[in-house]
C-alpha cells in the first residue's frame, strides 16, 4: 500500500514544477520538508497568504499541492480560492484534512459539513472525496496532470473494501447490482454503506452501491442508470443535505428527466455531536446498522407499482 506522503514524493520526483505548501498542517507529509526543500512551504496559520502564494506559483509554471485543515481551507480563504485560483483556472490542488466526521471530537468551528458545496460551486473547480488511501493514491497522479483546480478530502484510512474499478475522473465506482436500491456515497463513509448493503442482502434485499468518488465533474450516467434500474436511490453523506451529494443527485435526475424516490440521510443544517469517530457514527445514525434500517423503512413506503415502473 503506497502512503499518502509517498505518492507525493514520487510525484515531486517526476516533476520540478510540483510545491507542496501547507497552512501548518505537516501530520501527513512530515517527512517532505527535508527532501523537498525550497520545495517545501509553510505559511503558518495563513490560508489566504497560502492560496494566493499558491496562485502565484500557478502562474509561474508551477503545480502547487495545498493542505490544511477541510474547514479553514475551505471557508477561511474561500475568496482567494474562488477569485486567485478559480477565476484564472489555475491548476492549485487544495487538500482538506479532516473533513466531516473526521473532525471527530472537535466543535462546530472545525466541522467541514459546507465544504463540498462551497467548492462546487466554483466553476471549474473539480471535487474529490477517496475513500482510502488507496483511492488517494489513486487520485492524485490523475489530479496533477489535470489542469484544472481541484478540491480533495483528505482521507488515508486503510482500505475497508476491495476496489473494483480504476480510478477515473468523473467516473463512480459500483459495487453490487440490486435492483431495490441504490446506496450513493463518498469517503470514509463507504465502508459503512458497503456494512448496510451486506446486512441488507442477508434479507434478501438487493442493493446496489455506488461510490462517487469525483463529485465535480460528477457521474451523471451512473446516477442516471440507478435511477432507472432501482427502486429507490439513498444519499449517505458527512455533509450539511443542502448542496452536497443529495441536491447534486436531485439536480442529476431534473436534467434527465427523471423521477425516483430519493433519502437523503445527511445532516439536516446542524452541526454533530463532537466525540470520538464511532461514537460520532451511532449517535448521528451513520453506522451499517442504522443505515440499512433507514433504507428498510424507506422501501416500504415505495409502492410495487412505481418500483416495476421505471420513469
Amino acid at each position: 500500500m503506497t502512503s499518502y506522503e509517498e505518492t507525493l514524493r514520487r510525484l515531486a520526483a517526476d516533476d520540478e514544477n510540483i510545491i507542496v505548501m501547507t497552512a501548518e498542517n505537516r501530520a501527513a507529509i512530515r517527512n517532505l520538508p527535508s527532501e523537498l526543500g525550497p520545495r517545501f512551504i509553510d505559511v503558518g496559520i495563513c490560508e489566504q497568504t497560502m492560496v494566493g502564494a499558491a496562485a502565484g506559483l500557478a502562474l509561474r509554471g508551477r503545480i502547487p499541492i495545498c493542505h490544511s485543515l477541510a474547514t479553514f481551507l475551505t471557508l477561511r480563504a474561500f475568496e482567494f480560492i474562488r477569485t486567485d485560483v478559480g477565476i484564472a483556472g489555475l491548476p492549485v490542488k487544495l487538500v482538506g484534512g479532516v473533513p466531516g466526521f473526521l473532525s471527530e471530537a472537535n466543535g462546530p468551528t472545525h466541522q467541514a459539513l459546507e465544504d463540498i458545496s462551497l467548492m462546487r460551486g466554483i466553476p471549474g473547480m473539480q471535487v474529490f472525496c477517496p475513500a482510502d488511501v488507496e483511492e488517494l493514491a489513486a487520485m492524485m497522479p490523475v489530479i496533477v496532470k489535470s489542469g484544472a483546480p481541484a478540491y480533495v478530502r483528505y482521507h488515508a484510512g486503510p482500505a475497508a473494501v476491495e476496489h473494483v474499478r480504476p480510478f477515473a475522473i468523473g467516473d463512480a465506482e459500483m459495487f453490487g447490482d440490486g435492483v431495490d436500491a441504490t446506496l450513493l456515497t463518498f469517503g470514509f463513509l463507504l465502508e459503512h454503506v458497503e456494512k448496510a448493503r451486506a446486512l441488507l442482502a442477508a434479507e434478501g434485499i438487493r442493493v446496489r452501491t455506488l461510490n462517487l468518488r469525483t463529485l465535480a465533474p460528477i457521474d451523471e450516467k451512473a446516477i442516471a442508470l440507478a435511477a432507472r434500474e432501482t427502486s429507490l436511490l439513498v444519499t449517505v453523506e458527512d455533509h450539511f443535505r443542502t448542496g452536497g451529494l443529495a441536491t447534486i443527485v436531485a439536480e442529476t435526475l431534473v436534467a434527465h428527466g427523471l423521477h425516483r424516490p430519493l433519502l437523503p440521510i445527511a445532516l439536516e443544517q446542524r452541526w454533530f455531536r463532537p466525540a470520538l469517530l464511532p461514537a460520532v457514527l451511532e449517535h448521528e445514525g451513520f453506522t451499517g446498522s442504522r443505515i440499512a434500517a433507514r433504507v428498510r423503512v424507506a422501501l416500504s413506503k415505495v409502492t410495487t407499482s412505481f418500483a416495476t415502473k421505471p420513469q
